[in-house]
């Protein structure tokens, strides 16, 4: 019997990200739908990784989330009401969509290591298999938690098109600080690492995201 009680108990809980998209003339229409701290994304080749969803929490700052894990206000569950939120956009093709749980994101230094982990793997890969296999291997001795991505590659006429697409994204953040992780037992480097790299990368990765709510 479960001596967990009061309003964080949830009968059969789960979160969710999910991405209805279509192509039309030339870009790509997508709305994201979601509840909880699942997020969707958008990969985009001139400006890399985007978060297209805010987490259901009450702390709004991706690294913060980091270091806090904070508590989630809305899951999907059967015992009470919950909230699918909506969010919108549209790109010019070509993009990659994906969404991932947290076991992807949530067990990296700063969101701009996801977005390493992503085009590392792709550029390494020979076709989607490998990819996929790559991304497992990466995130597999890292995340504390079940780790899901699903993603659609859309306006790339081929793997290697898409390969090449995000050559120079890979190169540009190989080129910045955002690699040069500190020692683990060196809190203070570290906090001050990720504070930096954070405000370098924040306003990119923040571009689609929707509002804070009130």
């Amino acid at each position: 019997r479960s001596k967990i009680t009061g309003s964080m108990r949830r009968i059969l809980p789960t979160t969710l990200a999910a991405i209805r998209y279509e192509t039309a003339a030339g870009g790509v229409r997508w709305e994201a739908v979601w509840a909880g701290d699942s997020r969707s994304y958008a990969l985009l080749p001139g400006s890399g990784l985007h978060a297209l969803t805010r987490d259901d929490t009450h702390e709004d700052d991706a690294l913060a989330q980091l270091r806090q894990d904070p508590p989630m206000t809305n899951v999907v569950c059967a015992d009470r009401e919950f909230t699918l939120s909506a969010h919108r956009g549209e790109f010019g093709a070509p993009c990659v969509l994906l969404t991932a749980t947290d076991g992807f994101f949530g067990y990296v230094h700063t969101p701009a290591q996801f977005e390493w982990v992503l085009l590392d793997t792709l550029a390494h890969a020979g076709d989607v298999a490998d990819w996929a296999e790559r991304l497992r291997r990466a995130i597999q001795p890292a995340t504390g938690d079940d780790a899901s991505l699903s993603l659609a590659a859309l306006g790339f006429e081929d793997f290697g098109r898409l390969r090449a697409a995000f050559a120079g994204r890979r190169a540009d953040l190989a080129r910045g600080e955002y690699l040069d992780v500190p020692p683990d037992d060196d809190q203070e480097a570290m906090r001050g690492w990720q504070d930096r790299t954070w405000q370098a990368y924040r306003d990119a990765y923040e571009t689609f995201m929707p509002g804070v709510r009130e």
